[in-house]
């Protein structure tokens, strides 16, 4: 299977290298790969500065990060219906799978095989769905004081993969572990007294798992 066979209306997962060369519908690539322009009126890109394996520092020019900050309603409504009107791109990391080291820990230094920018529609209703679902049960679990909420796709990651999807690891084919899978919307009450957020007790975390996959199965 290769990795750029995608579904064209859900989600998309290409090799950062190839995004480059040939960048999707709303971006364009200036600079020698270095300098990425995209359509914010169509795109929500979370994507940090990040360094090529050739070496090179690339810049999503309209990109918010991976950690987006809000401190009013009026802040959170605008970005909550940008995740749900647009599509949302951030970039995930294929690592070599490693087995835990003998004290139970998991290892630090695990190795990138692969890149890719992953988008998902956030204007499919199921996605739309999950992501307001997951919005709404954070809002209604915090009780008005500031929060951090990661919302992941490494749900519907895995299920856009499939179990037989390998890369090419230490002169084997591995199953790929995918990390970077998050991105993270940090929201700032005015509460005088925050303790719950001071104590760490605000973080929260939903998955995304809808992919459409089998929509494109179903087409051909």
């Amino acid at each position: 299977m290769k990795i750029t066979d995608v579904s064209r209306c859900t989600m998309e997962v290409i090799e950062v290298e190839e995004f480059l060369r040939n960048p999707p519908p709303g971006f364009t690539v200036e600079a020698g790969y270095r300098f990425v322009k995209s359509d914010p009126e169509n795109c929500c890109v979370f994507i940090d500065d990040f360094e090529l394996s050739r070496g090179g520092k690339v810049v999503f020019q309209h990109s918010q990060g991976k950690k987006i900050t809000v401190r009013n309603l009026g802040d959170y409504t605008r970005f909550r219906k940008s995740l749900t009107s647009k599509k949302i791109y951030i970039l995930v990391s294929a690592c070599e799978s490693k087995p835990s080291s003998t004290d139970g820990k998991a290892p630090k230094n695990i190795k990138v095989l692969q890149q890719y920018v992953v988008s998902i529609d956030g204007r499919n209703p199921l996605i739309k769905w999950e992501i307001e679902r997951g919005l709404d049960r954070t809002i209604s679990s915090v009780a008005g004081e500031s929060y951090r909420v990661d919302i992941d796709l490494c749900d519907a990651l895995r299920g856009w993969a499939g179990e037989s999807f390998c890369l090419l690891g230490n002169r084997e084919k591995v199953t790929p572990v995918w990390k970077d899978t998050c991105f993270t919307l940090k929201y700032y009450s005015d509460a005088l007294f925050d303790f719950p957020h001071w104590l760490g007790f605000s973080k929260r975390h939903f998955k995304i798992s809808y992919h459409g996959r089998c929509d494109l199965s179903k087409n051909q």
